[in-house]
C-alpha cells in the first residue's frame, strides 16, 4: 500500500513508518518536526517537513493518492493542554479535519487514527472496556475525542474504514528510535535518565494508594508493539465505517515495579524520594484487550517489563542526550 503518516518523525509514528517500510510498503511523512526528530525519520521513506495547517503542502502531498493514512500529528501534553487549550484544539482538531477533507478527496479507504486512553477521564472500573464512557478530564482528552467523532462522522458519510486506536503508555525503543521530549513527562524516561545523568531528578508521586504497594499502576506498552498494532490495523480497516480500539497489557505495573526492574535492568542503585500525591491522578488505569486481540491477531509480545525496560536503556545509554547525540 502507498501510505501517509503524520506525525511521522515523532517517536511512536516514526517506528510505525518504519515497520511498515520494513513490510514493503511505499511510505510518506509529514511532520512540521515541532515534537520530532529528522534523525528518527526511517530510511526508504519520503519526508515532507511541513504543517498540516498548510493546505498548499497538503495539496502537493495528496496529488498522488494514498490508499491509506496513519495519523499521529497532534500536541499531547496534559498538562500543557490545561494551560493552552486553545493551542490544543486548534493545532489537534483544526489539523484532523484539514485532512480529513484530503482524505475524503484523495480517495484513501483506510485511516488509522492514534488516539489515546485519555478519552475515558476517570473510568468507574479497571480493566477499561471499549464501552466504557468516554468522559475525558483535560483539553487534550477532549480533543482526541473530537478528532476520533470527526473521524467517525467523515468514514461514515465518505465511506472509508476509520480505525482509532487508545493506547495508554507508550515506552521502550526499537532500533535506534526511543523517547525524546522537551519536556519529558513520561515516567520511564524520566527516571532512566535520572540514573544516567545524575543532576535529573526523579520522584514517586504518592505511595498511600489503595495498590498492593502503594504507588499507581499504569498500563505501559512497548513502541514496537504499539507500531505493529498499526499496521495490523491497515491490513484489518476494509469494511467502512468506525472502530475503538484499545492497546494494553491488561494487567498493568506500579511505579515501585517500575522502579526495582529499572534498577535489576541498569544495575544501578535507584531509591527515589517520595513526594505527595499529583492532583487527579488514578490509582490505577489498565486496558482491556481482547477486542484488538479477537479482530487485530494483536499480541504484545515486547511488553513485559523486563524486555521493555532492557530496550528503553540500551537506547538512553546510546542517546544520553536524546537525539542531540
Amino acid at each position: 500500500m502507498r501510505v501517509l503518516v503524520t506525525g511521522g518523525a515523532g517517536y511512536i509514528g516514526s517506528t510505525t513508518a518504519a515497520v511498515l517500510r520494513d513490510q514493503g510498503h511505499e511510505v510518506e511523512i509529514i511532520d512540521d518536526l515541532s515534537t520530532g526528530h529528522r534523525r528518527a525519520v526511517p530510511d526508504g521513506t519520503t519526508f515532507h517537513e511541513g504543517s498540516l495547517h498548510d493546505r498548499q503542502l497538503l495539496d502537493a502531498v495528496f496529488a498522488r493518492p494514498f490508499d491509506a493514512v496513519v495519523h499521529f500529528a497532534a500536541h499531547s501534553l496534559v498538562g500543557e493542554s490545561v494551560d493552552r487549550p486553545l493551542k490544543y484544539w486548534r493545532n489537534n482538531v483544526g489539523g484532523t479535519l484539514t485532512l480529513l477533507e484530503r482524505v475524503a478527496w484523495g480517495g484513501a479507504k483506510r485511516f488509522v487514527f492514534s488516539s489515546t486512553a485519555a478519552v475515558y477521564g476517570e473510568p468507574d472500573e479497571v480493566p477499561i472496556t471499549e464501552e466504557a464512557a468516554l468522559r475525558p478530564v483535560n483539553p487534550y482528552g477532549k480533543t482526541k475525542l473530537a478528532m476520533e467523532s470527526a473521524m467517525a462522522d467523515a468514514a461514515t458519510a465518505t465511506g472509508f474504514a476509520a480505525v482509532a486506536l487508545r493506547y495508554f503508555n507508550a515506552a521502550g525503543a526499537w532500533k535506534r528510535r526511543g523517547e525524546d521530549h522537551e519536556p519529558e513527562t513520561h515516567l520511564i524516561p524520566r527516571l532512566l535518565r535520572s540514573i544516567l545523568l545524575r543532576e535529573e531528578t526523579f520522584a514517586v508521586f504518592g505511595d498511600d494508594y489503595p495498590t498492593p504497594d502503594g504507588t499507581c499502576i499504569r498500563d505501559y506498552i512497548h513502541v514496537r508493539d504499539l507500531a505493529e498494532a498499526h499496521a495490523l490495523a491497515l491490513a484489518w480497516a476494509s469494511e467502512p465505517g468506525f472502530t475503538a480500539l484499545n492497546l494494553g497489557t491488561g494487567t498493568g505495573h506500579s511505579v515501585r515495579e517500575i522502579v526495582a526492574t529499572a534498577a535489576e535492568v541498569t544495575g544501578r542503585d535507584v531509591d527515589p524520594p517520595v513526594q505527595p500525591r499529583r492532583p487527579g491522578d488514578p490509582a490505577r488505569l489498565v486496558a482491556a484487550n481482547d477486542r484488538a486481540r479477537e479482530l487485530l491477531g494483536w499480541q504484545p509480545e515486547r511488553s513485559d517489563v523486563g524486555t521493555l525496560l532492557a530496550d528503553a536503556w540500551a537506547w538512553h545509554r546510546d542517546h544520553p542526550r536524546g537525539y542531540a547525540d
